[in-house]
């Protein structure tokens, strides 16, 4: 196991993809800090009665949301591009037992984009609070030792899109169809959701993968467009259902067809 995690590593930093994801992931962080400065801007210039209107965390969030897609990208890309250039046959010859191949590569993208994915949705946080200094929006009064842990667990959403990504890749073998599917998971399905008549856009937005953090760490959704209807242990399932189920399937396929 160790060789193929070794392999796996080795392919992931040695292809272009890989620093451009993460270039794009980072540079939109800088753009939501440049952002942060402008809120700053505005908030200074609006009279006492308005400042209550203008929310700081749906900005802090955009860096999560943006990296859970950009990291999507390197989980399709680290297996359509191995079966776009036939890479895909020396993968299995070095390594014949599938399943442990497929765990090789959802480990080594996986740590990726759980990396990547902390920095960003930790440095957002970090960052625009930072930047906006003791200006007190209305959705900043309490302390960030109290708002940290929120958003490192928003920051485990990243690594579950990479590897749903990484599961559909193998399972449509199309680098545009693994990304239409994920698209529609991250952005398409929950506006979707959004829109179903009560209760059940309720019900449904509950389990749409940006409510789990929250309900993870028992936040309220007050302030969401989600539902927040699970306890923390029924969210952190239910996150992990968004894992196993489609690497479970994965692998099933991996293993019944010709490569």
């Amino acid at each position: 196991m160790g060789d193929a995690l070794a392999a796996e590593w080795y392919k992931v930093r040695s292809v272009r993809s890989t620093y451009a994801v993460l270039s794009v992931t980072a540079a939109f962080t800088g753009f939501v800090l440049l952002l942060a400065f402008q809120m700053a801007h505005v908030w200074d210039g609006l009279p006492d009665e308005r400042r209550d209107d203008l929310l700081l965390r749906p900005l802090q969030e955009l860096g999560g949301w943006t990296a859970s897609l950009c990291l999507a990208v390197l989980g399709v890309l680290s297996v359509t591009s191995e079966y776009r250039t036939g890479m895909i046959g020396t993968s299995l010859v070095a390594v014949p037992a599938r399943r442990r191949l497929l765990l090789a590569k959802g480990a080594v993208v996986g740590a990726v984009a759980l990396a990547a994915g902390e920095a960003v949705t930790v440095g957002s946080f970090l960052g625009t609070r930072l930047v906006v200094g003791d200006r007190p929006f209305a959705d900043q009064q309490a302390s960030i030792a109290h708002d940290l842990p929120g958003f490192v667990l928003a920051g485990t959403v990243v690594p579950v899109f990479a590897l749903l990504g990484l599961s559909l890749g193998v399972l449509l073998r199309s680098t545009a169809g693994s990304l239409v599917s994920v698209v529609f998971v991250w952005h398409v399905l929950p506006l979707l959701v959004f829109h179903l008549p009560g209760p059940w856009n309720e019900r449904a937005g509950s389990v749409m993968l940006a409510a789990l953090p929250r309900q993870m760490a028992g936040i309220s959704a007050d302030d969401s467009v989600y539902g927040d209807l699970l306890s923390p242990a029924a969210a952190s399932a239910v996150l992990a259902a968004y894992v196993i189920v489609p690497l479970g399937a994965a692998a099933l396929v991996l293993v019944r067809r010709d490569a």
